[in-house]
């Protein structure tokens, strides 16, 4: 009888080896599979960071390059009245040189119209 227990017994010790086995193994697949929720939510996490700070940067970045079109462009146009001035007063300055000019043929021609009248 004793003999027909051992093979028996061995059988049983083998299943519980085999469960055990597998117990650990499931174990150490849960343990990865934690491990690797782990690092794939740190890896999110720095990249939206990251993300975070290009749109920052280039926030800043554009707020720079807008004040600087508009400064530009306020200069550009302050030069455009100052030339635009410029040019008008010298307009100005030759139509009143042309004027004067003709004023005094005028009177040279009314004053000879004259004399020849006489």
């Amino acid at each position: 009888m004793k003999f027909r227990l051992l093979p028996l017994l061995f059988l049983f010790a083998l299943t519980l080896g085999a469960l055990a086995h597998a117990q650990d193994v499931k174990s150490d697949v849960d343990k990865t599979a934690k491990d690797t929720a782990d690092a794939t939510k740190n890896v999110a996490h720095k990249s939206a960071h990251a993300t975070k700070k290009a749109a920052d940067k280039t926030a800043d970045a554009t707020t720079d390059a807008t004040k600087k079109a508009g400064h530009a462009t306020k200069e550009g146009a302050e030069k455009t009245v100052d030339a635009t001035d410029d040019a008008a007063k010298k307009s100005g300055h030759a139509v009143k040189k042309g004027v004067t000019k003709t004023v005094h043929a005028t009177k040279e021609g009314a004053e000879k119209t004259k004399d020849a009248v006489k």
